[in-house]
């Protein structure tokens, strides 16, 4: 269950980097800082979910100023002790409504974070809060997969992504409300501990729609972050909504 820091509280803070060491790579992050350091210019960067500063630290070593939104103390407390975690500004709060003081020539929400918000409403909200946070064309970024559901079988909800000797996970997935959850099974001595994760997945069409309602154009779409093409075989992307000039 989760805490007051909802789901990512002390427990998986500690863990957190670990865990997610893969995302940590020079290979995973600088073509993402590459991408974010050139969409911010001489402006400002505001990063939703800022978490244990992943992104926002190297990019504030490129020279861009960094605010980040999170709701999790234990994640933040992370990123503000390590090197140069005190010149990130950090905000505790929800990034689909918490509003921070100034404008940003891009704000970003990275890693399926855009998943986190459970609703259509709440995701919704979210855009109307990055354009409202945007100077005149800035960028809003977001990371995130396209939904695994070409792997459903009729009558199965259940796709595993990874199964070895020590545990199993798996997503499962409401087609009806676009619920899904990811589950984590792993063996501590022998003993199963049990995890689970409620997200909202989102469709590319569905997420450009929100733009345009908080006054958002889409720009750009790429599979990644190294700006290859986006096809119906991508599982994942990159996509840039710009706010008009003017």
């Amino acid at each position: 269950m989760p805490d007051e820091d909802g789901y990512f509280g002390e427990s998986v803070a500690e863990r957190y980097d670990e865990s997610s060491a893969d995302m940590f790579t020079p290979e995973a992050v600088d073509p993402a800082v590459d991408l974010l350091a050139e969409l911010a210019g001489g402006g400002r960067a505001l990063e939703f979910g800022v978490g244990t500063g992943r992104l926002a630290l190297p990019l504030a070593a490129r020279g861009v100023p960094v605010h980040g939104i999170d709701m999790s103390r234990a994640m933040t407390s992370r990123l503000s002790a390590k090197p140069g975690g005190g010149a990130i500004g950090v905000t505790i709060g929800d990034f689909a409504t918490t509003r921070v003081p100034g404008t940003f020539t891009v704000a970003y929400l990275v890693f399926n974070t855009i998943n986190n918000l459970t609703t259509q409403d709440a995701q919704v909200d979210c855009f109307r809060n990055a354009a409202a946070h945007l100077e005149p064309g800035g960028c809003f970024v977001v990371e995130v997969g396209v939904p695994e559901l070409r792997r459903l079988p009729p009558g199965q909800n259940a796709v595993p992504f990874r199964v070895g000797p020590t545990g199993w996970a798996f997503d499962t997935y409401d087609t009806v409300t676009q619920a899904m959850s990811s589950h984590y099974v792993t063996l501590v001595d022998g003993r199963a501990e049990y995890e689970h994760y409620p997200f909202r997945y989102v469709w590319p069409a569905e997420l450009d729609l929100m733009a345009r309602l908080a006054g958002l154009r889409l720009r750009d779409r790429w599979e990644g972050w190294s700006r290859e093409p986006f096809t119906h075989e991508s599982r994942g992307h990159v996509s840039v909504w710009e706010k008009p000039a003017g």
